[in-house]
């Protein structure tokens, strides 16, 4: 028994070291980052006129994006989840097709959708303010939307799924309508759920940079500026703008996990 609880402690001391060393290893661009970067540096690379406006613009893009998949993705989701819709394997393959695909093919797809001399195109530029989906903040958002979106999805789906249906049945026999079911019953229960894939999607929103590059050169959010700072000037300048994307990526997605992680605990409880 005691040589049993030596080789049980010794894997099991394997165990977490091999742990530690995949974290520090998954941690290390981080680190990297950190260990390279100095307070004048950032001071120098980000205060000057027009320095920060990557950011403003990496903000409103983002939020106008979590604004589209929340209206019009999270209905998609609830379906899906419910078995609401005909032909489901059809559906969820079609979310996973966009899944899957690079960024640079959805970049370069876009371009053949919604570019200038497209039907939607046109379309577009007929209306009053003359809009285009080509190097523009309206560009920037369509490929922030489809660089993201199936990631939401995805996300949103399995927080529905994890309702039970049986609660929602019991909220309407009481006599609720649908809408107030899904409002004061679904809702609150997948939050935590939703809030997780609604902060992957703005990280992954805060960093699209395949599409990007294609359809919405211009004007530059903060991927695009690290990218054109490391063609331009090196290494070193870029990685102020990599911290910022950083700072405005990762806490969302940090607070929400947190909070996932605390409401199953109490439903454990």
């Amino acid at each position: 028994m005691a040589a049993l609880r030596r080789v049980r402690s010794v894997s099991g001391l394997a165990s977490v070291l091999c742990a530690l060393l995949i974290w520090l290893a998954l941690l290390g661009p981080l680190i990297a980052l950190l260990t390279h970067l100095s307070g004048s540096a950032i001071a120098s690379a980000l205060t000057g006129p027009g320095d920060l406006d990557p950011l403003f613009i990496s903000l409103a893009s983002g939020g106008v994006t979590l604004a589209v998949l929340l209206v019009f993705c999270t209905p998609l989701s609830y379906m899906l989840a419910r078995g609401m819709l005909p032909f489901p394997r059809v559906w969820e393959a079609g979310v996973l097709c966009s899944l899957l695909l690079p960024p640079l093919v959805i970049g370069l797809l876009l371009i053949f959708m919604v570019g200038p001399f497209t039907p939607l195109g046109e379309l577009l530029n007929a209306t009053p303010w003359h809009l285009s989906a080509v190097n523009t903040f309206l560009a920037l958002v369509i490929a922030e939307v489809y660089e993201s979106a199936p990631y939401y999805v995805v996300g949103a789906l399995a927080a529905f799924a994890e309702v039970d249906p049986r609660m929602e049945e019991q909220a309407a026999l009481l006599g609720d309508r649908p809408r107030r079911v899904f409002r004061r019953v679904t809702l609150p229960l997948a939050a935590p759920g939703l809030g997780v894939a609604l902060s992957v999607a703005w990280a992954r929103a805060m960093g699209a940079f395949g599409a990007v590059v294609i359809i919405a050169y211009h004007p530059y959010g903060l991927p695009l500026q690290i990218y054109v700072t490391l063609q331009m000037t090196g290494l070193a300048s870029a990685l102020p703008y990599a911290l910022v994307l950083l700072v405005v990526a990762l806490p969302l997605p940090l607070a929400a996990f947190t909070w996932s992680a605390r409401a199953r605990r109490r439903r454990r409880g």
